[in-house]
């Protein structure tokens, strides 16, 4: 069975040789510059479903592909030390063994790309994660409003570095993007990138917040210009989260930052993302925009808790021919 997912034996992010990104100067013409066409980017997005589909051996393929791409979540406000290291061993077996034995994947080490919580539980998954490989992202400078004092914002990411995550999502101050404050916004950012040291970051834009497709470009492309090693869209907590419209304008600003620059910046859609269809739409944006550079989890993670439920439903119903309830996949 030839699947999409093993290339990489299912295993960590890859180093794939490419610089990890450096930013560049602000560069304000740039980003004035941009524009989005809202009924153009409405007509890619709404015909996507209708021109790309697949099934059978290559669905099971792209399913198994987006749980290696996984950021497991959980960021409740009743998280305990207990479903901390629940979801951490989910990540190490995210599907049965007898189904993956069943498409020839018994032997292949299958894991999600990480495991996102709070601060307060970054050693414990840590601990319950050691010797599998599987980084540990923390949420960061006072998420999901980003509102604390700015110090304390470098406080918390430095505290999460020290107890052991490898990458930090941290949020935004939505106030500089709606006041058009590119330098304010430019500086926050370079300021976390530089309090986490080797640790990847992602930049959450909260793009429910920004109210239009111009503000989420331009948050995109000064958020990059100052190092951000991923551009993520939503906190999960936001109205609305993750959307096809609002991705296909993030990919679009990746690209052309790519060109300008020559650094690969990776995406990370949150929020909403519930179904197996719902994130085989994602995975054929990046791909047909980006390429297939961008289905590995270097370059591509997705937000998600009860998609994971989802996807080994579907290839439950791949294997067997039946669906199964929900209570009989464990999640997070």
């Amino acid at each position: 069975m030839a699947l999409l997912a093993t290339e990489d034996d299912g295993a960590r992010v890859a180093n794939h040789g490419w610089p990890r990104n450096a930013g560049m100067g602000l560069d304000t013409g740039w980003v004035a510059e941009q524009r989005v066409n809202l009924s153009a980017s409405e007509r890619r997005v709404a015909t996507l479903p209708g021109r790309r589909t697949v099934k059978k051996d290559a669905q099971a393929a792209w399913l198994l592909k987006a749980i290696t791409c996984m950021d497991l979540t959980t960021l409740s406000g009743d998280d305990t030390r207990e479903r901390v290291q629940r979801l951490c061993a989910k990540a190490r077996r995210p599907v049965r063994q007898d189904l993956l034995d069943a498409m020839g994947m018994g032997e292949r080490h299958i894991t999600t790309g990480a495991i996102c919580v709070y601060h307060r539980f970054v050693s414990t998954a840590v601990e319950a994660l050691e010797g599998s490989g599987i980084p540990v992202a923390a949420v960061s400078t006072g998420f999901p409003a980003g509102l604390a004092p700015h110090d304390v914002k470098l406080r918390e990411i430095e505290a999460s570095v020290a107890d052991g995550a490898k990458e930090i999502d941290i949020v935004i101050t939505r106030e500089h993007v709606l006041t058009g404050n590119w330098q304010a916004l430019y500086d926050e950012m370079r300021d976390y990138r530089e309090a986490c040291g080797d640790a990847h970051v992602k930049a959450i834009l909260a793009t429910g917040d920004l109210k239009t497709l111009r503000n989420v470009a331009r948050a995109s492309l000064v958020c990059m210009m100052a190092g951000a090693d991923f551009i993520k869209t939503s906190t999960g907590k936001e109205g609305v989260n993750a959307t096809l419209l609002v991705t296909l304008t993030m990919l679009r600003m990746i690209r052309a930052y790519e060109e300008r620059t020559g650094f690969k910046v990776g995406y990370k859609p949150a929020g909403g993302i519930s179904t197996a269809k719902d994130i085989l739409n994602y995975q054929f944006l990046m791909k047909e925009e980006l390429g297939r550079e961008w289905l590995e989890p270097d370059l591509f993670r997705i937000g998600a808790s009860s998609l994971l439920a989802d996807i080994e439903r579907q290839l439950e119903h791949h294997v067997t021919g039946a669906y199964s309830a929900f209570n009989r996949h464990s999640i997070g």
